[in-house]
């Protein structure tokens, strides 16, 4: 098994230091200024996404003169609350945290989305990528990848791959690795990566692509065995596990990432001042070591027009990827 080098204790702290950041952000003490900006998640309070807005806002809260407060919005992976968000006022009283899906796959996946990703909102900057992890039963005969390409390809459809659910990021980047590697494999889509992995550990399901948070503790536990990395370098926790890119596979990523966004119209100078605190707070060493114990890699833009750039070559990626998979939600 790869080693792991972030110790067992240490992803519990940093989680449980992360879930305590609710409790900060929702009451940050006010600067003189007075003025109250909501940042808006479309996932529920606990989630990676949650985790990662309260840390920041926190952050903020300690030297802005302004208070943050998080606003949950949960629902269809994060495209209610976006479709609300495009219809704010562009005033900078209100900004999201977004999560790739809802910008960059969903528009695909479903009919009607309530938004348009490329002309409702101005991006601030990046804030994190989440890369995710293929990992298998420690039972299949594979340890690298390679060898599970050769096994699929020797057995077809005598694999399968767990997935978050239909049309997610573990779905969709799961079919572009098989697609791009001749593997035919049967995909058995879950509610959430908890049961998939559950079903995987138990040996009912053969392997899974997910966060590397979400596989992080298995792997330590002798319960997974990673084969592949979908970031573009390697990881922190995980420094002797390939990328897929590394093994064969250049170009070829499986991450799904988070960016700082508004209303479309905003002042420059707003999107200035907010990328300007993304860069300041971020970098704590604090902040990123917190991060980095859960999975997560910090990721930064030089500026508010490469995040805006971005987020239309990733639409425009991620619109090419659905298409392949067929997959169309209602």
């Amino acid at each position: 098994m790869n080693r792991i080098v972030i110790a067992r204790r240490q992803v519990l702290g940093a989680i449980t230091g992360l879930a305590a950041a609710p409790a900060l952000a929702q009451h940050p003490q006010a600067g003189p200024a007075g003025r109250v900006v909501r940042v808006v998640v479309g996932f529920p309070a606990g989630q990676a996404t949650d985790i990662i807005a309260r840390l920041w806002v926190e952050r903020l809260g300690a030297e802005a003169r302004e208070t943050y407060i998080v606003d949950n919005r949960p629902g269809q992976g994060g495209s209610i609350a976006l479709a609300q968000v495009a219809r704010a006022p562009a005033d900078g009283g209100l900004m999201m945290l977004a999560h790739m899906s809802a910008l960059a796959t969903n528009p695909h996946l479903y009919r009607n989305v309530g938004y348009d990703t490329l002309k409702d909102f101005d991006a601030a900057g990046l804030i994190a990528d989440v890369p995710f992890v293929l990992a298998v039963n420690p039972s299949l005969p594979v340890r690298t990848l390679e060898e599970l390409v050769r096994h699929a390809r020797a057995n077809p459809n005598a694999l399968t791959n767990a997935s978050s659910g239909n049309g997610t990021v573990s779905h969709l980047a799961m079919e572009e690795i098989k697609r791009v590697a001749d593997m035919r494999i049967t995909h058995v889509p879950y509610r959430g990566s908890s049961l998939g992995l559950t079903d995987v550990i138990a040996g009912n399901v053969s392997m899974a692509l997910e966060t590397a948070a979400a596989v992080l503790l298995h792997l330590q536990a002798g319960r997974l065995r990673a084969l592949a990395a979908g970031s573009a370098a390697r990881l922190a926790g995980l420094p002797e596990l390939p990328t897929l890119g590394e093994q064969g596979f250049p170009g070829l990523t499986a991450v799904t990432w988070l960016m700082a966004i508004y209303p479309a119209g905003v002042a420059a100078s707003v999107l200035e001042a907010t990328h300007a605190a993304i860069t300041r707070t971020m970098r704590v060493p604090e902040v990123e070591q917190r991060l980095v114990a859960i999975g997560t890699v910090p990721r930064y833009s030089a500026s508010p027009a490469e995040a805006q750039a971005y987020m239309r070559e990733e639409f425009t990626r991620w619109g090419a990827i659905v298409r392949r998979s067929g997959v169309v939600l209602e």
